[in-house]
């Protein structure tokens, strides 16, 4: 495994055109469970502002709009925000942009980010301008959700290094941190302070 470098759009791109759901997001019953856990995980039964990075085919898109006021959706891949919007067409409250984290990310106040299975394809030097990112962008109060793979990646860091990573760089604006699912994958919710 190596750090060096966040995995690109080309890289996600390529995916998305030898296949549309490259991970199996509509069908497999992993995915489906860790998106009701994801769900399940929130603190609120509304969120006015909230932001999902590593949007991909729009699947858990679909399901945390409807608790969002207003949700922005980003992706690396222009393929997969293509299914997305067609998949979410329903809903006026979604937006959608081609973009990487954490230098596309859009600018606003969320009181709610996502970061589910994104983490581990970023550098350790992106994701800790992640973290910045968040907590410039973060609302009062905000909750920023993770959830990642623990298995073996050839990816730029584990599930479990991403997460952690994370954890410690917003440490000294935590008001709150659970693991609520540690098997298989982690899932986590942070609550920042004031």
């Amino acid at each position: 495994m190596s750090d060096e470098t966040s995995r690109g759009p080309e890289f996600f791109e390529e995916l998305y055109r030898a296949d549309s759901d490259p991970w199996n997001f509509e069908t497999s019953e992993y995915e489906n469970g860790k998106y009701q856990a994801t769900l399940a995980a929130l603190g609120r039964p509304s969120y006015a502002m909230a932001l999902e990075v590593g949007c991909s085919i729009g699947v858990l898109t679909a399901r945390l709009a409807p608790r969002c006021r207003t949700l922005h959706a980003v992706d690396l891949s222009p393929t997969a925000i293509a299914r997305a919007k067609v998949r979410c067409s329903a809903r006026d409250n979604v937006r959608f942009q081609v973009g990487a984290a954490p230098h596309d990310l859009p600018l606003s106040s969320f009181d709610l980010i996502v970061l589910s299975e994104v983490l581990y394809y970023l550098s350790r030097q992106d994701l800790l301008a992640l973290t910045v990112w968040c907590r410039a962008s973060a609302a009062s109060r905000a909750e920023i959700i993770l959830c990642h793979w623990l298995g073996p990646t050839d990816y730029p860091l584990s599930g479990e290094t991403a997460s952690n990573l994370f954890v410690e760089a917003m440490e000294p604006c935590l008001e709150s941190h659970a693991i609520l699912h540690d098997e298989i994958y982690r899932l986590e919710r942070i609550r920042l302070g004031p």
